[in-house]
């Protein structure tokens, strides 16, 4: 896919639900903001952000992103577009769940992404809204350094989409290689 755009993407700072290894995914059924250590994660980077020249944010409306990426805005001194379509995965009734259940609900790697867990979302569903997104963004604006805060599988999933790797390559050898810590910061491409 050709990028009209520079893109930077940034894994929310480390919340409740990475500490306690619980699902949180949308509707939010139990506040789960970041905590001390994900403030310091976004303390961190902010520098690198501020030599990136970011134009303009993105984020996922989830708490975890939201204050993350409000951590941001207000030192680069941005306008945060927050956009649904870059949520967490639906995790339907395993939201709130252990994140063992949710692993344990598949078989491997290939089922997350025809599989679906009911009231849920699959890895295939993510990659549609996420290609509907990052194509509006790239028709909306040219030549802009533009930052994208969410969710780990998202993420994920947005990278090898726009890298162009396919589903079996993504479950074979990409998934880990475009692996995404809390807090953590980098180009896309």
């Amino acid at each position: 896919m050709k990028l009209s755009n520079n893109y930077f993407i940034l894994r929310h700072g480390e919340a409740i639900s990475n500490q306690k290894e619980f699902c949180s995914s949308w509707p939010e059924k139990f506040k789960n903001p970041i905590i001390k250590k994900g403030k310091k994660q976004i303390q961190k980077i902010i520098s690198r952000l501020k030599k990136d020249k970011i134009d303009l944010i993105f984020s996922s409306d989830v708490l975890r992103c939201k204050e993350t990426a409000q951590m941001i805005a207000k030192e680069l001194d941005l306008k945060i577009n927050f956009d649904k379509r870059i949520r967490e995965i639906d995790m339907g009734i395993l939201n709130g769940k252990s994140i063992k259940k949710w692993n344990d609900y598949f078989k491997n790697r290939a089922e997350k992404f025809t599989k679906r867990a009911p009231g849920a979302e699959n890895r295939r569903d993510i990659k549609k809204r996420l290609m509907d997104f990052i194509k509006d963004i790239n028709k909306k604006y040219k030549n802009k350094n533009i930052l994208i805060v969410s969710h780990e599988d998202i993420l994920i999933i947005l990278q090898g989409a726009v890298k162009g790797f396919s589903e079996k390559e993504m479950i074979r050898d990409k998934w880990e290689k475009l692996r995404i810590n809390t807090g953590e910061y980098r180009r896309l491409i």
